[in-house]
């Protein structure tokens, strides 16, 4: 019975993501019945002349990139947050304190504010090249400070992200004094997260991305696992805790950053997915990393779809409803570890 209860509850996970799924297809400013839904996709996925109709151009060319980057990114957060948990084995931590979230939103800044006076104008490319570098370069910056000829020193780390978080932030606040008015609306809502810009070419971006993160996870729980019981514990028992933590480290920089650079910042998911999981399942990653991947997925997919009716006709950014979710939820974490802390001793 044990050993069934993870895979049930993947099992459960999984039909929450299809109703999510099916919900997101179907509602929105033009309602679309699901079995219509299902045949533009089918229609479009055979190779078949497109229809010009509502419903084909309303699911083939703006739901459905937008239903699947809300899976990709929620996916690549919730995951990311997991392993970076897992990790400093601090369950308050988020990919956010290795400083992936604000070296990208510097990067993004860039390129929303000074776009047009470097002569880029408008180009599509430039703000998720920016955004992906930005993030890249702030945490290779963060590892390097934390690596030592003894060692990573986790806490180094943490310290390095805490301060280069503080700089970025600092350098968003500079460029939105100096925007233009129209650039610097378009700065607030990215930083506030949003799918209104969904794109077959973003998703293509992002999903290498989550995958590659998905596709490490046979790799990296054991070790996450041995963690879980003490940087030496798991030394004794084989693991190579600096391999698995420059690893870890990386494949989440590359996820988180691009995400981050295909919709924005989206707080929140990476801390608050795993906990809702770890209170339902435990912490055995083996389990722990792909449930919190359809949860994310589904979670943000619902959203998303949330963000779109709530306040019709215009549109909820995605980061002010986690946001609202979220803040109370680490709240009650916060509140539970330190009564946790307090029967303890």
């Amino acid at each position: 019975m044990l050993r069934s209860r993870p895979l049930l509850l993947l099992l459960i996970l999984l039909a929450l993501l299809l109703a999510a799924l099916a919900a997101s297809l179907s509602l929105g400013a033009v309602n679309v019945p699901l079995a219509e839904s299902l045949g533009v996709i089918v229609r479009h996925l055979a190779g078949a002349p497109a229809e010009p109709s509502t419903a084909d151009l309303v699911i083939w060319q703006i739901r459905l990139p937008r239903v699947l980057l809300s899976v990709l990114v929620g996916a690549a957060l919730a995951v990311s947050g997991a392993l970076v948990q897992g990790l400093f084995r601090n369950p308050l931590a988020d990919p956010s304190l290795i400083g992936v979230s604000g070296g990208a939103a510097v990067g993004a800044a860039i390129a929303i504010v000074l776009g047009g006076a470097m002569g880029l104008g408008n180009a599509q490319w430039l703000l998720p090249v920016l955004a992906f570098a930005g993030g890249g370069a702030v945490t290779a910056l963060v590892y390097r400070l934390g690596v030592s000829p003894l060692g990573t020193s986790v806490a180094t780390m943490l310290l390095a992200g805490v301060a280069i978080n503080a700089m970025t932030g600092a350098c968003i606040s500079y460029l939105s004094t100096v925007a233009e008015d129209a650039r610097l609306r378009n700065l607030v809502f990215w930083l506030m997260g949003s799918f209104n810009a969904a794109s077959w070419p973003k998703v293509l971006w992002v999903a290498p991305f989550t995958l590659l993160i998905l596709v490490m996870i046979p790799f990296v729980w054991r070790g996450l696992n041995a963690l879980l019981l003490g940087e030496s514990e798991a030394r004794h028992l084989g693991f190579s805790v600096e391999q698995l933590r420059w690893r870890v480290i990386l494949v989440t920089a590359l996820a988180v950053g691009a995400a981050v650079a295909a919709v924005g910042v989206i707080g929140f998911v990476g801390l608050v997915v795993p906990h809702i999981v770890r209170l339902l399942l435990g912490p055995d990653h083996r389990w722990l990393l792909p449930c919190c991947a359809v949860l994310g997925a589904a979670l943000l997919c619902a959203a998303d779809l949330a963000a779109r009716m709530l306040v019709q006709p215009q549109e909820l950014a995605i980061g002010v409803l986690t946001a609202f979710l979220g803040a109370p939820f680490f709240l009650f974490l916060i509140v539970q570890r330190r009564r946790g802390q307090i029967h303890g001793a």
